[in-house]
């Protein structure tokens, strides 16, 4: 696997000396690598060999990976960066069989040198888990929550998907959510015709359309900014409730999940 030029990533110097490098990879998809002191771990592994020409350009050494879920997109690169990595910890959920993985991990299991604590989030997947580093005020979510948006329901139901969203709708408003994919603008096209009286939305939408005819990244996002314009993490909101036609947020996420899954 050989290197190449330094790919396009943007740096976040966060508190407690946490250092993100997010970067694009694949089609649509972000990802991250998270360094602190002399250790630096990978935030599921969608490109080995891009993973590996980032970690040369800041000569890092990879100490862990943090899976999310088993899809290849997140743990696909597993086998090869172990091959360049041999010494490197593999966290991942302890409810889904990811080839290489050395720690199991579940709710409240704390990770990577103490620094992340594990939340299980079912509903894209049965197992899947995200990393909360809240000394840094950062979320690696995976594909449980986007930008406008959460992951469509391959193995969970919506009470599940539910409880996961609620859980990351508690954390704090400032909290940076650095999500695995770059749906924004599709997300908002749906948001606005399910939130229809939401002006914040209707405000994002407009500057969301702005930002990928540039082609910017829109990742990451805020909990808060999410609360007020995500229309899968405001099930249990009035307005959205009566466009759908029910008072029960269960049964709202499950309407604006099946809405989003036609559009």
């Amino acid at each position: 696997m050989s290197t190449s030029a330094k790919p396009t990533t943007k740096e976040y110097n966060l508190p407690n000396n946490l250092t993100v490098i997010q970067f694009r990879a694949l089609s649509d998809n972000y990802g991250y690598l998270v360094h602190n002191g002399s250790s630096t771990a990978a935030i599921d592994t969608p490109d080995a060999s891009l993973i590996h020409s980032i970690l040369a350009h800041y000569g890092f050494q990879l100490t862990h990976i943090l899976n999310t879920h088993h899809h290849a997109d997140h743990a696909g690169g597993n086998a090869d960066l172990l091959s360049l990595y041999p010494d490197c910890k593999v966290v991942g959920p302890a409810n889904e069989r990811i080839p290489c993985i050395t720690t199991p991990a579940g709710e409240n299991d704390v990770v990577f040198n103490s620094l992340a604590t594990v939340y299980d989030t079912p509903g894209h997947t049965s197992g899947h888990i995200v990393y909360h580093f809240a000394d840094s005020g950062a979320l690696f979510c995976g594909d449980t929550l986007f930008a406008m948006g959460c992951g469509r329901l391959f193995e969970g139901t919506p009470a599940q998907m539910w409880s996961s969203i609620r859980k990351l709708k508690a954390l704090p408003d400032d909290t940076l959510v650095f999500c695995a994919h770059e749906y924004t603008l599709a997300n908002a096209k749906f948001a606005v015709t399910a939130d229809v009286k939401n002006e914040n939305l209707a405000e994002r939408y407009q500057l969301v359309q702005k930002q990928r005819e540039k082609d910017e990244w829109t990742v990451p996002t805020t909990i808060r900014l999410e609360k007020s314009t995500n229309p899968f993490m405001r099930a249990d909101e009035p307005s959205l409730q009566a466009h759908f036609n029910t008072t029960d947020p269960v049964e709202t996420f499950a309407k604006v999940r099946h809405a989003k899954d036609v559009f």
